[in-house]
């Protein structure tokens, strides 16, 4: 069996998903949606930045979110996706977290 490099890399947006619905689910406070936002984009932008950089340098050339042909533009724009993956994780662990305490 072949793994190619999109399946490897493909587990970096899979990972951020996850780590923003657990990031959501255990954002403790009332439903203040900015705040989860500001939050969520500063983490998410962090984790974007440190997964970009490790598929880059693990998988050259495998990530599974392509912008390479933009150059360093591309890879901001990668990491927006990757802050974008994470904000809607975020967003729907809180949503998780409302619907357990219901």
């Amino acid at each position: 069996m072949h793994v190619s490099r999109q399946d490897i890399s493909m587990w970096f947006e899979v990972l951020t998903f996850i780590f923003g619905i657990s990031f959501g689910y255990f954002h403790h406070g009332r439903e203040d949606y900015t705040g989860l936002l500001r939050n969520g984009a500063l983490t998410g932008a962090v984790l974007g930045i440190l997964f970009v950089l490790l598929s880059l340098s693990l998988v050259p050339g495998g990530l599974s979110l392509d912008a390479g042909f933009l150059g360093v533009f591309g890879v901001f724009l990668v990491i927006i996706l990757f802050v974008i993956i994470f904000i809607v994780g975020a967003f729907i662990g809180d949503r998780l977290e409302r619907v357990k305490k219901k």
